[in-house]
């Protein structure tokens, strides 16, 4: 990682840095943009399917007869100035992608353009971006000043427009204290702020951020989400940032990408993917706890559509009658989700679970019941419960829970997609 982080850092400031014009855009598009890495050896020992078929589905990667597919047929458009947030679960191929854009990967099909520009062949040098890789990748003989000078000095900027630019980076990020200190001397934290004040000095068009927060403990990684929130509002470009943590992608982004196995689950601002998941791959990935799913079924009771489970059965809210009813949608068996923060206690009439493990978390209180022969949990607010109330739900009690229609996610049993999309 170090070691391309230094190839990156010499070719992108290696030449002399071109004049931004005034109209130039840093919206990106990713038009089928595919990463394929080739079989290494004897083509002899590719693996293919009885029959002579040259693809097959292995620990969840695409093989084909060119190679190892990890990123498949990704299309987006990512507007001037739009902070987009890649977000998967390792080996999803989001690095891979951020790469393909930087130029550290080559593409092996479709096209990237950067504005207007076709850049699939253009040296990572000319792209004009800057990349904030995870693991900081300071120069260690070198003061903050001189790591976050060097991309200028390589460039042949003269020395007080390199002293002004350092300096106001180190304003922005709270470091000017540091410009005197090697990286040996610095938290975690601080070491980030110097490696995204060294890509903030480029003035770059587009701002790449691999996991950079990924190696900071919680507290501090609360922290620095703030500081990249602040830091969008002052320098205004083009960011995509990529993380694994879907905190950090629902708090960040204008708008989220999923990813699963090298193809985009779904494009949309947090809000929508939170309260309309395409599937169920990222209905349990988008939310903290986790979303609830039960075996249930999906009837029509007097022309209305309802979800039926246990004892209970619930109408949908009108939104969702309506977005049911334009799909022609028919009665049949489903998964039903529902979120743990969507789910009330009732005193009867409802759905019997046995407490398992109660987490008290100030506000809240986390209860883990088994219900219908599955795990389940609860976020049940105390705000307006007595002491005594809280206190009776520990492990082993018993207490029932209900829902409303307007928070009942409906999906193919069989496909997982949104009965609603």
């Amino acid at each position: 990682m170090q070691c391309h982080l230094f190839i990156g850092d010499c070719e992108i400031v290696r030449a002399e840095a071109r004049r931004l014009e005034p109209d130039r855009m840093a919206s990106l598009t990713l038009k089928n943009v595919k990463k394929i890495y080739p079989f290494s050896g004897d083509d002899s020992k590719r693996k293919k399917k009885k029959g002579g078929d040259a693809e097959e589905k292995k620990v969840n990667l695409q093989i084909t007869d060119k190679g190892v597919v990890a990123v498949q047929e990704f299309n987006l458009e990512i507007k001037d100035k739009e902070f987009i947030v890649l977000v998967g679960p390792s080996g999803c191929g989001k690095s891979t992608t951020l790469r393909m854009i930087a130029g550290l990967e080559e593409i092996s099909e479709g096209e990237l353009y950067i504005g207007d520009r076709l850049v699939n062949d253009v040296a990572p040098k000319d792209r004009d971006i800057a990349m904030v890789f995870q693991n900081y990748a300071l120069y260690p003989h070198m003061t903050v000043y001189d790591n976050m000078a060097f991309a200028l000095k390589l460039r042949h900027t003269p020395k007080d427009e390199i002293d002004k630019k350092v300096k106001e980076a180190a304003e922005i990020l709270d470091i000017t204290q540091y410009l005197g200190r090697k990286p040996k001397a610095l938290s975690g934290g601080q070491r980030q702020r110097v490696a995204i004040g060294r890509a903030i000095v480029r003035d770059p068009q587009v701002f790449l951020m691999d996991e950079p927060l990924s190696n900071l403990d919680a507290k501090l990684r609360n922290q620095m989400r703030a500081e990249i929130i602040k830091l969008r509002e002052r320098i205004n470009t083009t960011f995509i940032y990529v993380t694994h943590d879907q905190t950090e992608a629902m708090t960040l982004g204008d708008r989220i990408v999923i990813m699963k196995d090298g193809f985009i689950q779904q494009i949309g601002t947090p809000q929508e993917v939170f309260n309309h998941p395409y599937n169920l791959f990222v209905a349990g990935f988008i939310g903290t706890p986790q979303m609830n799913m039960f075996d249930a079924k999906l009837v029509k009771k007097n022309g209305k559509y309802a979800v039926s489970l246990a004892n209970l059965t619930v109408e949908l809210s009108s939104d969702k009658q309506k977005a049911l009813a334009a799909n022609n949608v028919a009665e049949q068996d489903i998964t039903l989700g529902v979120r743990p923060e969507h789910i009330s206690l009732v005193n009867n009439g409802g759905i019997a679970a046995k407490v398992d493990v109660s987490e008290m978390m100030g506000s809240s209180v986390h209860l883990h019941v088994t219900a219908m022969g599955r795990d389940v949990v609860l976020v049940v607010s105390t705000m307006n419960m007595t002491g005594a109330e809280v206190s009776a739900l520990t492990g082993g009690a018993n207490v029932q829970f209900s829902f409303g229609g307007n928070v009942c996610h409906v999906f193919n049993k069989k496909t997982g997609i949104n009965l609603e999309a």
